[in-house]
């Protein structure tokens, strides 16, 4: 517990720093890092060892995707192009689909084949697993409330990953999901959905006198507590069925108490979409 709360004393401030007050190059670049630390994690877990020639590629393929997405919604901003915001990653993700497969056709039958489950697992950490972490990126360079809105998937995961905890140890009777994660416990996802409400809650009262004008209306601030703490603990568990699968603890140890990216990023890996694609649905109604 003691690595957990140092951890979240140094990390809630640098994340401060760089998704609030620097530019939004900065969490380009930070995202860009995580997503190739997070491809490599994965990998590493559940590649294989045949798996592990794929590394590379696979990581900067994963690095690229929030690269492509900033190039991209950048030159939308500023009017340079009337393309929409993904042909460049699509064409990012033909390439490693490609080269994944020419790999794959070239050294079939050989020693150095690599099993279909590897190929897998390199197209999900290349990916998919940046492309939903990188909707943070496309929340902070959302226009005029960009640098709030993206710590709204944030809030939601770590608020109902926090309340999660203490509320299964001070009340956890009845396990939630035992051959998945034997600790979780019913009583401890309702505590979570509590949570994902007061991290919007608190998030919104900070906003709004940051502002001085309400940042979210209270029906808002319920449907995205509810939801987004509901799709929080669903991405945790399902990153806990890979790790089940595959027998592996943690994905890395970069974060002390924690795990890798993996493991402290796996609810926000799937909040943000959910927040996004919400709001872009809010923004035109």
């Amino acid at each position: 517990m003691f690595k957990r709360v140092m951890v979240a004393v140094v990390g809630i401030p640098f994340l401060l720093l760089v998704l609030a007050w620097a530019p939004e190059w900065a969490t380009m670049v930070l995202l860009a890092n995580m997503c190739g630390l997070g491809a490599y994690e994965l990998m590493r877990a559940v590649g294989g060892e045949k798996g592990k020639r794929l590394l590379p590629v696979t990581c900067l393929t994963a690095a690229l995707v929030p690269v492509c997405l900033y190039v991209m919604t950048g030159w939308a901003q500023a009017e340079l192009t009337a393309m929409p915001v993904l042909p460049l990653v699509q064409a990012l993700a033909m390439l490693f689909v490609f080269l994944l497969f020419v790999y794959a056709i070239l050294h079939y039958g050989k020693e150095s084949a690599i099993p279909f489950g590897s190929l897998t697992a390199a197209l999900f950490g290349g990916l998919v697993f940046p492309l939903m972490l990188s909707c943070l990126l496309l929340l902070r360079m959302w226009p005029y409330m960009g640098k709030y809105f993206v710590f709204l998937p944030l809030c939601i995961s770590f608020g109902s990953d926090t309340f999660a905890l203490f509320a299964g140890m001070l009340f956890g009777k009845h396990k939630l999901a035992p051959l998945v994660s034997p600790k979780k416990t019913v009583e401890g996802a309702v505590g979570g959905i509590l949570g994902g409400i007061f991290g919007v809650v608190l998030l919104n009262v900070i906003v709004s006198n940051l502002i001085r004008d309400p940042f979210m209306e209270p029906s808002h601030m319920l449907g995205f507590g509810i939801a987004g703490s509901i799709i929080s603990q669903i991405g945790d568990l399902s990153f806990s069925v890979i790790k089940r699968e595959f027998g592996v603890k943690d994905y890395g140890n970069l974060l002390p108490g924690h795990g890798g990216i993996l493991d402290r990023f796996d609810s926000v890996t799937f909040v943000a979409p959910f927040v996004y694609l919400t709001l872009s649905i809010l923004w035109r109604l």
